[in-house]
């Protein structure tokens, strides 16, 4: 330990001068630390040697050293599963030709930081540190990690890597954090040659040894630890290549190669688009995409080997839906922007996170518009992306974008909606305000000024502020990057005037203390009367007399703010203003984009208790013939939610609830119908899927009847075009409708279905509707069965969506197995998507407390996402005492459900 306290001083003075003595100046240590910066990595020789059978490695990494300032000490990471040979640590000067060797070697395990003590100061310049490791190939997918697979009946191992964000110095010591960049020469000893080994780059030469083989790879340029990457086992490869010679290859399990052609389509096209778009072509000469078994994360954008969960990479033509060809799409297009944004330009440190994860989310569904314009993209971004962002940054624990972190412990918390979701919203919004052209230009500069360098929020705004020619950009954006949360903008129509106020936008209630510069566009009557401009204070007036005076069709009497749903805010509009909204929906008078934004808004509005359920129920009603995905998707989505809550707070009104939402899909489902359709569009084959899926939740008898139906045909013959794979979901879930504890056979047909498919898109689409079963007995089984060794651990979490009634059963299950998941998930991400589906429907300040106090005993109790879900707890429980007291509801939804 006194070793570790003599060179404490570094770690917080980074650009002051390197300790030299052994004096005890322990103050500024506060077990937070970053690196210092006296000695910076430049280049890593990696020589590893895994053992798949006994899974474990060994290794050695030789670090190029650049010393900038006198010390005897070497700072870096290195986790504490991971053993140090202290006997072949040295320090080599290649001017003198002098060895530093056997140097005192501690380890702060709490932080994972690696303290070499010299006992004399090392030479300014460049140097050698040389370090021999050795460590265990886990099962947690982190770090370097094993997954397994089924070769010819076997079942085999495969070696992975994830670094990110801070899994580097599981597998080697290093400067693990992203600014310190350095170029990486990576070698595999001793590996069977019958596997196949991949690396960042291509490989430079390869040694054959019997049965054997040492793997060289090229030298690659500089990048971040968390970007190193290491795959080992067997595979089948589909090829191809850009019209610049890119060699672009999906790998996958042998037997599914041809499952890879869509992925490789979408990643060919994506690299042009993204070369022209950034004015900068893809950096490396090749680009690898791996299907991995079991990986925590969608995927992984590693420098030219990209690793994905299987279902997020492979598409059968037989067994995956339209949705699962959009997944893909989305998670190809992410990666490949990752490719510049992230890891030719890279943040600084991971407070500007959302630097390449709202980006990479945002540049995804530029990709996809250009190669799919068919799909409506950008109307499903407000769905997907603004709307979800939306949500989570209504509750007073979000964080901000630009979050402070200061701990790598702390770094996984922050790859949430926030980084991705409202990250992306912000730059869509930014986009709209400067342009697109301008927007464009500034990102191309943005990349080739910072390219194999490191950037943080302010050089982004900097480059914008030049190209755009707008002096308060940062100002702007500060707004909304360095506060959390986000305005609702009430707007009031007086004397042909728009009042329109802003105020923080919170479910658990307003608050003014916050305060936003917003763009903001409206228009009436028609989009041609579109106008922008800037708000800037807390209240602002508007005339419109001049727009309103042409206007005599009572359908085009509306007024419509955030026009196309650009901004990231929401808006309560006045009851005469919302009142026409309406009218202007039933007559078809908005877009699909704005149809939706009002929608989601006003569900927003109701859970804030602003507006009540009679009025939203109401509003709903206008929704009845629509036929458009997202808004359907929307409005599935509000429906589910809201059946939940009337059954705590006024449960003798489910029927009638149910009767009304029946009504509402019912237009829906006749227009689709069952089977496909000549000529249907991809947005129209995934309705089909979500509409009966909701119906049979529901429980529309003649939706679970047919379903049920089909999916006996399916069981005798498992080719029969009776249940498309964009229906599956909607049959599985109607069959499990039906399961009691005392009749199985459906559930027990669905787990057999799911033990004879290798199909990963199908295993998660069963898992995910084995709990909804309304019997609670039945409900603890398939928990059971999601927690089981025949469910992959990165998979369980699919199997957590749990019908209404099982949500009691659910929790229980939850504190029963509590150990085991915290043992196998640890605080991860994973560990948070247990606790959130199950505990954050309740609406209790009961349960509210009985979860609290079980939480608050556990080990997770500080991790900001459960905190998020206790606070949708007590939203709930003030949501469902509205409710109880909304005097007009019981006669408003019996009307609505008798229409």
């Amino acid at each position: 330990m006194n070793l570790l306290k003599k060179c404490c001083s570094c770690f917080r003075k980074k650009t002051e001068g390197a300790p030299t003595s052994t004096s005890d100046p322990t103050t500024d240590f506060k077990g937070q630390p970053r690196l210092p910066t006296f000695a910076v990595p430049k280049r890593y020789d990696i020589q590893l040697k895994p053992d798949l059978a006994a899974c474990k490695f060994e290794g050695i990494v030789s670090i190029v050293v650049d010393i900038v300032a006198d010390t005897r000490f070497i700072v870096l990471n290195a986790a504490a599963q991971l053993h140090i040979n202290s006997d072949s640590v040295y320090f080599s000067d290649p001017n003198s030709n002098k060895v530093f060797e056997k140097p005192k070697v501690g380890q702060v395990q709490a932080d994972e930081i690696l303290v070499l003590e010299f006992s004399e100061t090392l030479p300014k310049g460049m140097g050698v540190l040389t370090i021999g490791f050795e460590g265990v190939l886990n099962e947690k997918m982190k770090g370097f990690y094993i997954s397994t697979y089924d070769h010819n009946g076997e079942k085999k191992n495969m070696e992975v890597t994830q670094f990110e964000p801070a899994y580097a110095r599981q597998c080697f010591p290093c400067w693990d954090e992203p600014s310190f960049k350095a170029k990486f020469n990576i070698t595999l000893l001793d590996v069977p040659s019958e596997l196949v080994t991949l690396s960042n780059m291509p490989v430079d030469e390869e040694e054959l040894n019997g049965n054997l083989k040492t793997v060289y790879y090229q030298e690659s340029p500089v990048m971040s630890t968390y970007l190193v990457a290491v795959v080992i086992g067997l595979f089948d490869y589909i090829e191809d290549h850009t019209p610049d010679g890119i060699k672009v290859r999906v790998y996958s399990q042998v037997g599914k190669a041809n499952q890879g052609k869509f992925a490789l389509h979408v990643a060919l096209q994506t690299l042009g688009f993204y070369k022209d778009y950034f004015q900068m072509p893809y950096s490396l000469p090749k680009l690898d995409m791996v299907a991995i078994p079991d990986f925590a994360a969608g995927a992984m954008e590693n420098y030219g080997l990209v690793t994905y969960r299987e279902n997020d990479l492979l598409f059968d033509d037989h067994h995956s839906a339209a949705a699962n060809k959009q997944r893909i799409s989305t998670v190809v297009a992410h990666e490949l922007a990752h490719q510049w944004f992230g890891n030719l330009v890279t943040m600084e440190w991971w407070t500007d996170l959302w630097l390449k994860e709202g980006f990479a989310t945002w540049m995804s569904y530029m990709a996809k518009d250009k190669l799919f314009p068919e799909w409506k993209i950008w109307t499903q971004f407000f769905d997907h992306e603004s709307s979800e962002g939306l949500r989570l940054d209504g509750l007073a624990e979000s964080h901000p974008i630009e979050v402070e972190v200061n701990h790598a412990s702390e770094i996984d918390e922050i790859f949430d909606t926030i980084s991705y979701k409202k990250g992306a919203s912000i730059i869509q919004m930014l986009k709209g305000y400067v342009g697109g052209p301008h927007f464009q230009n500034s990102l191309a500069t943005y990349i080739k000024r910072h390219a194999w360098s490191n950037a943080r929020t302010n050089d982004l705004w900097a480059v914008l502020k030049e190209e755009c020619n707008e002096p308060t950009m940062d100002k702007i954006m500060n707004s909304w990057t360095k506060q959390e949360g986000y305005p609702v903008l009430s707007v009031k129509m007086k004397n042909q005037t728009l009042e329109i106020k802003q105020s923080r936008f919170l479910y658990a209630g307003s608050r003014d203390r916050c305060q936003w510069i917003i763009p903001i566009t409206y228009c009436c009557g028609d989009y041609d009367s579109l106008i922008s401009l800037l708000m800037e204070k807390k209240s602002e007036t508007y005339e419109i007399k001049d727009l309103l005076s042409n206007i005599t069709d009572p359908a085009r009497s509306w007024i419509k703010l955030n026009v196309e749903q650009i901004g990231f805010f929401r808006v309560k509009y006045d009851d005469g203003l919302a009142a026409k909204l309406r009218y202007a929906i039933e007559q078809k008078c908005l877009s699909v984009t704005d149809r939706l934004g009002i929608l989601d808004d006003s569900f927003a509005l109701c859970m804030a208790r602003e507006m009540s359920l009679t009025s939203l129920l109401t509003f709903m009603a206008a929704y009845r013939e629509e036929l458009e995905h997202t808004v359907l998707s929307n409005l599935i989505k509000i429906i589910d939610k809201i059946e939940r809550i009337v059954a705590d707070a006024r449960p003798k009104l489910m029927n009638y609830i149910k009767q009304f939402f029946i009504g509402l899909l019912l237009h829906a489902a006749a227009n689709f119908g069952w089977d496909p359709k000549q000529g249907e569009s991809h947005l129209d084959a995934m309705s089909r899927g979500d509409i009966f899926t909701a119906l049979a939740v529901l429980g529309h008898e003649e939706t679970i009847n047919e379903a049920n139906s089909r999916f006996n045909a399916f069981l005798n013959d498992r080719n029969t075009p009776l249940l498309h794979p964009d229906i599956r979901k909607a049959a599985y879930v109607a069959v499990m409708q039906k399961v009691t504890s005392s009749n199985k056979a459906g559930l027990e047909s669905l787990l057999k279905v799911y033990r004879e498919t290798d199909i990963s898109q199908e295993k998660i689409r069963i898992l995910g509707s084995l709990a909804s079963c309304p019997d609670e007995s039945v409900v603890y089984e398939a928990l059971n069965f999601a927690l089981s060794s025949e469910v992959r651990k990165q998979d369980a979490i699919f199997g957590l969506a749990v019908s209404k009634e099982g949500r009691e059963v659910a929790w229980k299950w939850l504190k029963n197995n509590w150990d085991k998941i915290w043992t196998t998930y640890g605080s991860g991400i994973l560990l948070t998507r247990f606790v959130g589906p199950i505990v954050s429907s309740f609406a209790s300040s009961e349960k509210m407390k009985e979860i609290g106090t079980f939480l608050g005993r556990t080990e997770a109790s500080k991790v900001r996402t459960l905190k998020q879900s206790m606070e949708q707890i007590y939203i709930n429980s003030k949501w469902v005492q509205t409710i109880r007291d909304d005097k007009d509801l019981a006669e408003a939804v019996k009307k609505l459900a008798n229409k």
